[in-house]
């Protein structure tokens, strides 16, 4: 297990625990530099004061409930180590019943089960903020934010994914996902590895990350893509190549800042829930934003969120001028 924190210049580190099966622990460990990183982009470009960080709990067999028990109780000391500089709540492979064990052995954790005083899970105001960033990226690319008569293909229909297709009723929605039990007669399904290729308006990333590299960017076969996987790219400059193809990217650690947004703002804030989804909402305004900027999305949403870092990391008399 191992937690990376990537910048504290806004505030504490924040970031989710993942915990999934790794071919090597190093892969793991890749994962939680890039995913840290991505956090501290995520904070700034929504004007969070927070920092970035991940911690990753690496498999490398399926645990028994034993087992993830006491893996869980060690990652909760080594967080409590940290002594508050690093915040963690769920990710992929983790919920709130997690948190729960966590809390056990640090107070430096959010989304505990809403009957033990958290907010549970921040699906839904993540699918709020994917949702938003939808909208926005709709109106620039469609003239439209309306979906009606447009087709959306989403891979993955985890919590969130499924939760973005429950939101697009006037649209036809093609939904694919590697776990075949996770298909709903609700919505066409298109094989996982025809998703990205499926001819759409809109494509939805909504499971891992790694989507896009020089080899998938052909592929592509719709003209906005918009959803919350993390790290998409492969590589930074794969973002220009989605521009050269005409495909209007919005870049992750925008489009998935809801659940984040919701979270900091309920438990740290203490806003109504009213409040934190006004806030989450506010993500359709930063998609506005980078979307008219001089440079491709990519470029845009960084150098956003490069400024309010460097903006805090001034003096208070220079911020100011």
């Amino acid at each position: 297990m191992m937690i990376a924190v990537h910048s504290r210049a806004l505030g504490p580190a924040v970031g989710g625990v993942r915990m999934r099966h790794y071919a090597d622990w190093r892969d793991g460990m890749e994962d939680a530099l890039r995913l840290s990183e991505a956090m501290t982009y995520k904070c700034a470009a929504a004007d969070l004061a927070f920092g970035g960080g991940k911690s990753v709990i690496a498999l490398d067999r399926p645990l028994t409930p034993e087992l993830r028990q006491a893996a869980l109780e060690d990652l909760g000391d080594l967080i409590a180590s940290l002594d508050g500089s690093y915040l963690t709540g769920p990710d992929v492979g983790t919920g709130p019943a997690d948190m729960a064990v966590l809390r056990q052995r640090t107070p430096h954790v959010f989304c505990l089960p809403e009957e033990q005083g958290g907010t549970g899970s921040s699906s839904i105001p993540t699918a709020v903020g994917v949702l938003a960033a939808l909208r926005a990226g709709a109106r620039h690319v469609f003239g439209s934010e309306s979906l009606d008569g447009r087709t959306v293909v989403i891979s993955g229909m985890g919590s969130v994914g499924s939760l973005v297709a429950k939101e697009l009723p006037g649209a036809r929605v093609i939904v694919s996902d590697v776990d075949p039990a996770r298909r709903d007669p609700a919505y066409e399904w298109v094989e996982p590895e025809e998703a990205l290729r499926t001819p759409a308006d809109v494509f939805v990333p909504a499971a891992v990350g790694g989507v896009f590299d020089p080899r998938t960017v052909p592929e592509v076969g719709a003209q906005l893509v918009v959803g919350p996987a993390n790290n998409q790219l492969a590589a930074d400059s794969v973002a220009e190549l989605l521009v050269q193809r005409g495909i209007t990217w919005i870049p992750d650690f925008v489009a998935s800042a809801g659940g984040a947004v919701y979270t900091l703002a309920r438990e740290i804030g203490h806003l109504s829930h009213d409040e934190a989804m006004r806030r989450v909402e506010a993500i359709g305004s930063t998609v506005d934003t980078v979307l008219t900027g001089e440079g491709n999305p990519l470029e845009n949403a960084l150098n956003l969120a490069k400024e309010r870092l460097t903006r805090s990391a001034l003096p208070a008399g220079e911020a100011s001028r």
